[in-house]
């Protein structure tokens, strides 16, 4: 009877031991932030990006072309003014012209951080989180850039044709992209991927999850930003986690996981990743979080800029690491 009881226990602490790594990958607790001061990112100019895309260049999708051009121009322009060499990338689909803009900073050469958002928005909504937000802090990061160059080479890109039916095609502009940093032999070091980061609350229960075993996991309130990386990122993820954490007061979560679970490849970063590629989105969770989710009531009021701010500044903390 004793040697069975052991042997129950044994097997207890292996499963118990097991499962905590198993929750170590996928969650990483005991990342140690990277304590650093980034400088200060206006959460009015965000709110001022966000509104002009959402109120004056909506909608955004594939079919109102005249309205991608004019928010690459805003973006190129932007762009320009933080002082980045910029291009665009010409996107074609079935005949018709899209473009992605590019922006570049630090070193010529090198291993290249790109940095992206798409600007194309679900049908006619005006898209504020989703995702005139990834934007807006894109551009508030090329301001940041311009002004304290940073050690490596950095890619910020703005990419069209995201949304559906696009989504999961060779058509999306960061496949465009994806595929032209691989036939250029350009050594990616990371992809981060800027989806829907202006959208949080304190509320309990405001933060939803794919699998209920998650909310033993995560807080219930959607008060923090999270990274979503596949589960061989393991080392990156801890790298940019512990840059964003030290980077400001608010909360970073992570999450390294198959592709097969639900939200996990939501974004642009798909595309990096076939083509062998690292990514990291880094989001508010979208749907999981943001009930306006591809919804005409996703507009500019509804986010929280001083967050999003704080979101920026993390990034911004990481794009500067040597």
């Amino acid at each position: 009877m004793r040697v069975i009881r052991k042997l129950f226990l044994a097997v207890v602490l292996v499963a118990l031991t097991v499962a905590a790594i198993g929750v170590g990958i996928v969650v990483q607790p005991l990342v140690i932030p990277m304590v650093s001061t980034p400088p200060a990112v206006s959460a009015s100019q965000l709110e001022q990006h966000v509104r002009h895309f959402s109120e004056d260049l909506h909608p955004r999708n594939h079919e109102h072309i005249e309205n991608l051009e004019r928010a690459a121009d805003y973006i190129q322009k932007s762009l320009k003014a933080s002082g980045a060499a910029v291009s665009n990338q010409e996107v074609r689909v079935e005949g018709t012209r899209y473009r992605n803009v590019i922006a570049r900073f630090g070193p010529a050469s090198g291993p290249v951080l790109v940095i992206g958002a798409h600007y194309d928005t679900h049908g006619d909504t005006p898209g504020a989180d989703d995702n005139a937000s990834g934007v807006a802090g894109l551009l508030e990061l090329a301001r940041l850039l311009g002004r304290s160059p940073p050690p490596r080479a950095i890619e910020l890109v703005a990419y069209t044709l995201e949304e559906p039916p696009h989504f999961r095609t060779e058509h999306m502009g960061s496949a465009w992209h994806a595929r032209s940093m691989k036939e250029a032999n350009r050594d990616v070091e990371l992809m981060l991927s800027l989806e829907m980061i202006g959208y949080f609350s304190d509320q309990p229960g405001s933060q939803r999850f794919p699998y209920s075993v998650f909310s033993w996991l995560y807080p219930n309130q959607g008060n923090f930003i999270a990274l979503v990386g596949k589960l061989d990122h393991f080392a990156l993820m801890r790298k940019v986690k512990a840059a964003m954490a030290g980077a400001t007061s608010l909360p970073v979560r992570s999450i390294n996981a198959p592709p097969t679970l639900q939200g996990i490849d939501f974004s642009d970063h798909l595309n990096y990743w076939k083509e062998g590629m690292p990514a990291i989105m880094v989001t508010d969770t979208a749907f999981l979080r943001n009930s306006n989710y591809h919804r005409v009531e996703d507009t500019f009021e509804k986010l929280d800029y001083e967050r999003m701010a704080k979101v920026v500044q993390g990034v911004h903390a990481f794009a500067q690491l040597r």
